[in-house]
């Protein structure tokens, strides 16, 4: 569990530098997120971040309710209503709730053992892996900032964390598309910074085997690229499917 939330504050501290300096300008340029400006972005997180505590502590369906969510709206739906009723929110409130939310909920999640069961939007899951979408999201949308601003972010170690879920969260990925999930599958991913490393995942003699980049996985995977932009390569019966399926997100 230590590992993953240091992790996690590592990414939120690139995330507040990139923050930090940004005038009132800055804020409203618009992110790789389409239709959200950077304060939109960044409010989201904070939002959600505020839901990630609210879950380390036992009470999500009390602060969830202030989200309301009407039949038939998606979690998307949900997330843009959200954000929408906040948007009056300047800049400086945006950062400094941000701020708050993700000491809140690096303090809740430090408080949990990994194993320990927790809500979110998609059931109950382990700590863990709640910590590990916290840092799923916080990375997808730290690059969201990063291209709004035209800054290049290299990948880091900390994308073994969000390889990890993307492989493990299969099985979910495919259940919600209503497709049947694969017995086994098998990743071989090329560590980012350039070192001659692989990350692996899955068992060797799986039918469905996915190689290429880990930042490549990750980008796909947050919905920021198709498979077919990438140096993804797939082989096996399902190799298409989960090309197309992987998410780190509910």
């Amino acid at each position: 569990m230590e590992q993953i939330l240091t992790a996690l504050r590592v990414q939120l501290d690139e995330l507040d530098a990139l923050l930090a300096p940004l005038d009132d300008t800055g804020w409203a340029l618009p992110s790789a997120c389409e239709g959200w400006a950077i304060a939109d972005v960044v409010l989201h997180l904070a939002q959600t971040n505020e839901l990630a505590a609210a879950s380390a502590h036992g009470d999500l369906e009390r602060v969830a309710k202030g989200w309301g969510r009407p039949e038939g709206t998606t979690v998307d739906d949900m997330a843009a209503a959200a954000v929408d009723r906040d948007r009056h929110l300047g800049p400086t409130e945006v950062l400094e709730r941000w701020r708050r939310s993700a000491d809140a909920m690096t303090s809740a999640l430090a408080d949990r053992q990994p194993g320990d069961r927790v809500p979110w939007v998609v059931g109950d899951m382990a700590a863990r892996t709640l910590a590990t979408t916290r840092l799923a999201e916080t990375w997808i949308h730290t690059e969201d900032v990063a291209a709004g601003l035209g800054i290049g972010l290299p990948g880091t170690e900390r994308l073994w964390h969000i390889a990890r879920l993307v492989h493990r969260t299969i099985p979910y990925a495919f259940q919600r598309a209503g497709e049947r999930a694969p017995s086994t599958v098998h990743f071989v991913l090329a560590a980012p910074g350039g070192a001659k490393s692989e990350w692996t995942f899955g068992d060797d003699d799986a039918p469905t085997v996915i190689t290429g980049l880990a930042l490549d996985l990750c980008r796909v995977a947050g919905q920021r690229a198709p498979a077919d932009a990438t140096a993804l390569v797939g082989t096996g019966p399902d190799a298409a499917k989960v090309l197309t399926l992987i998410r780190t997100f509910a």
